[in-house]
C-alpha cells in the first residue's frame, strides 16, 4: 500500500509498503479521508515532542475493511470515524477517569504513526460509527470537535449565560456552535475578517474584531458586551488562540465568580496581574484531548452539516501533501481546515477535481 511519511523537516516521501496484517481485537479501515490541523503544521516542520520520522493523520475515516475478534457491534463495510488517543489507564490521571492527560499518552498520527496510508490497522474501541447522512470527509472533523466540546465542557456552561470565545480558528468555532446548541450566548473575537464572518454563520450573537496594538475591546465593542453581560463580563471565556496577550484579555474581561477555559497551545508565557484572579475568584481551568467525546462530536457535525462544510476551505489529493502543508504555513489565503482525499476517496471523486482547490462539495 501507499504510504504518506515526513521523513525529516518539511520532507514528505511516498513508499510503498505491505498492507497490516488483521489482529485480534483491531480493525482494518480503508481510510476515505484526513483533516489538517496546526499539531499537523508543527509535526512537518519538526517542531513537536514526537519527533521524527512519523506517519501524520490523527483527524480520519473511512470505511471497516475486515475485523479480528471482539467487533463491539462493528461490521466489515461500516463507515467510521477513529478516536487516535491512546493511554495507559495506570496512572493516576487515568485512575481518576483523567485520560485525556494521561502521563503516557500517545496518539496515532502524532506519536505514532497515523493514517495518510491507504490502510490503517486500529483498535476496535477506537472505531466510531458515522451517523447516516454524514458525509466521510465531515466525520474526519470529529476529533477537532470533540476537543472544542471537552473545552466547552471543561467551562461548566449554563444555559443563558453570555460566553466569550477567543479565537475564530477551527476549535473556537466548533465551541461556538457547541455552545450555541447548549443555549449560550456567544460572542467571538479575532483579528481577522473573514473568520468572523463564519462566526456569524456559527451563532455568535456578535463579533468583535482585534487590531493588533489597539485597545480592546474599543469603546463601541465594550458597550456592545457590556449589553450583554449586564456589564458584569462574561460568565465564560474560551480562549482558543494560545496568544498570551489573549489569556490576559480573558482574565481582565471574565466577570466576577467566572470561568476561563485555556485550550489554546502555547509555549509563551503570558502575564497576568495576581491579584486579579482571587480578586474575582476566577476559575482557571486548562483543558486537552477529550473524555471520549468523538461520538458526541459525529452527532454535532450531523446536526449542523452546513457550518461543518463551511470549515473546510481546501481539499487536497494524497499525492499532492506537500503543497498542503506549504499553503498551511505560508498564510498566503485564508485557510480553515485542509481535507486530504485519500485513495479509496479519489476513486468516487469526479474526474478532473483540482489537487488544491476551495472547498466545493
Amino acid at each position: 500500500m501507499l504510504i504518506a511519511r515526513t521523513a525529516a523537516k518539511e520532507t514528505i516521501r511516498y513508499e510503498d509498503i505491505p498492507g497490516p496484517a488483521l489482529e485480534p481485537g483491531h480493525a482494518l479501515v480503508r481510510v476515505h479521508n484526513v483533516t489538517l490541523c496546526g499539531t499537523d503544521l508543527h509535526i512537518w516542520e519538526d517542531d513537536y515532542p514526537a519527533g521524527l520520522p512519523v506517519i501524520q493523520g490523527h483527524e480520519f475515516s473511512g470505511i471497516v475493511e475486515a475485523i479480528g475478534s471482539n467487533g463491539a457491534g462493528i461490521r466489515a463495510g461500516d463507515r467510521v470515524a477513529v478516536s487516535p488517543m491512546l493511554y495507559c489507564g495506570q496512572c493516576r490521571p487515568c485512575r481518576l477517569g483523567r485520560f485525556n492527560v494521561c502521563e503516557n499518552i500517545g496518539c496515532i498520527g502524532c506519536y505514532s504513526d497515523g493514517a495518510l496510508v491507504e490502510l490503517i490497522s486500529v483498535p476496535v474501541e477506537k472505531l466510531c460509527p458515522v451517523p447516516d447522512g454524514l458525509e466521510l470527509d465531515l466525520a474526519a472533523m470529529a476529533e477537532p470537535a470533540s476537543i472544542a466540546m471537552q473545552a466547552v465542557n471543561r467551562g461548566r456552561p449554563v444555559s443563558g449565560e453570555t460566553a466569550l470565545v477567543l479565537g475564530s480558528g477551527p476549535i473556537g468555532l466548533l465551541a461556538t456552535l457547541y455552545l450555541t446548541d447548549l443555549g449560550v450566548r456567544v460572542v467571538c473575537a479575532d483579528t481577522k475578517p473573514d473568520r468572523l464572518e463564519l462566526a456569524s454563520l456559527f451563532g455568535a450573537v456578535d463579533t468583535l474584531r482585534l487590531s493588533p496594538g489597539a485597545e480592546f475591546p474599543g469603546a463601541d465593542q465594550a458597550v456592545r458586551l457590556a449589553a450583554l453581560t449586564e456589564s458584569s463580563g462574561p460568565e465564560l471565556v474560551i480562549e482558543a488562540t494560545g496568544v498570551p496577550s489573549s489569556l490576559e484579555n480573558a482574565v481582565r474581561l471574565v466577570a466576577s465568580a467566572g470561568r476561563i477555559v485555556q485550550v489554546g497551545i502555547s509555549a509563551r508565557t503570558a502575564s497576568v496581574p495576581m491579584n486579579t484572579v482571587p480578586f474575582k475568584e476566577i476559575d482557571l481551568l486548562g483543558s486537552r484531548n477529550s473524555l471520549n467525546l468523538i461520538p458526541a462530536g459525529l452527532e454535532l457535525l450531523a446536526r449542523h452539516r452546513a457550518q461543518a462544510r463551511a470549515l473546510m476551505t481546501h481539499r487536497v489529493r494524497f499525492e499532492d501533501l506537500q503543497q498542503a502543508f506549504e499553503l498551511m504555513r505560508s498564510r498566503t489565503e485564508p485557510v480553515g481546515k485542509i481535507v486530504v482525499d485519500m485513495s479509496a476517496a479519489q476513486s468516487v471523486r469526479p474526474a478532473g477535481t483540482a489537487a488544491l482547490t476551495g472547498a466545493t462539495a
